[in-house]
């Protein structure tokens, strides 16, 4: 029988990589994709992807999705206090674990696992401790397709922002940028893949300067049922 699992998903490159793991493993059932929204913008949290193409891609990846609604400038507290009620909910359908696709941050990875112990639940990390350009080169061959939504003008130009993830980006990268962005230099979408039934459609819309710090593309939507080709804009 499979292990019922929650996946802590947002809609970036490494979310994508590590359900792919997770699902090439056949060992477990993914409940739920379980992504922080931003109530204010009504967006992907750090992310900045409007929630109607989240939602897209949770119907495209044919996996339930649990939308986790904070405010902005939200304290740690009040955070960890609302996700354990969401969590919770899950524990109480036989779920105990949670999925994330977390790299080598290991403070970040302790503390995910010190909060779901304390309601009983564990961490499941499929792509802990993969060399980040490995895994980035193997997103890309594997045949995702992703587009970078937000970078942090501290460490990358305002250029980065809106580009395709892919070779070409990679060897742009300034020094001491991790490929796969894993100290929180840039996010990104995924759009396409392997594990996608249809790729989404959207247009790329112009970028803004955030918090006076980070450079976000907007994706807009576009017509449903209009064909990607027509109308990505890379």
């Amino acid at each position: 029988m499979k292990e019922k699992v929650v996946f802590s998903w947002s809609g970036g490159k490494d979310s994508a990589r590590a359900l792919y793991e997770i699902k090439r493993s056949g060992n477990y059932e993914v409940a739920a994709l379980l992504t922080t929204v931003t109530a204010d913008f009504d967006r992907i949290s750090m992310h900045g992807v409007p929630r109607i193409l989240l939602e897209q891609q949770a119907r495209s990846l044919g996996v339930p999705l649990e939308k986790f609604f904070i405010t902005k400038g939200i304290s740690n507290e009040e955070y960890e206090s609302k996700m354990r009620v969401v969590l919770e909910k899950y524990l109480a359908r036989g779920v105990k674990s949670v999925v994330c696709g977390d790299i080598f941050l290991e403070d970040l990875k302790k503390y995910r696992e010190d909060n779901l112990a304390k309601i009983g639940m564990k961490g499941i990390f499929p792509i802990w401790k993969q060399d980040s350009r490995q895994l980035a080169l193997s997103f890309i061959k594997l045949g995702f397709k992703a587009i970078v939504t937000c970078v942090d003008s501290s460490v990358m130009g305002k250029e980065f922002s809106g580009r395709a993830f892919d070779e070409d980006f990679l060897s742009d990268l300034p020094s001491g940028v991790d490929p796969c962005g894993e100290n929180g230099e840039f996010h990104s979408f995924v759009y396409d893949g392997p594990i996608f039934a249809e790729p989404l459609s959207f247009i790329k819309g112009g970028i803004v300067l955030r918090d006076n710090r980070y450079y976000f593309c907007d994706l807009i939507p576009s017509l449903e049922g209009a064909p990607a080709k027509q109308v990505l804009a890379f």
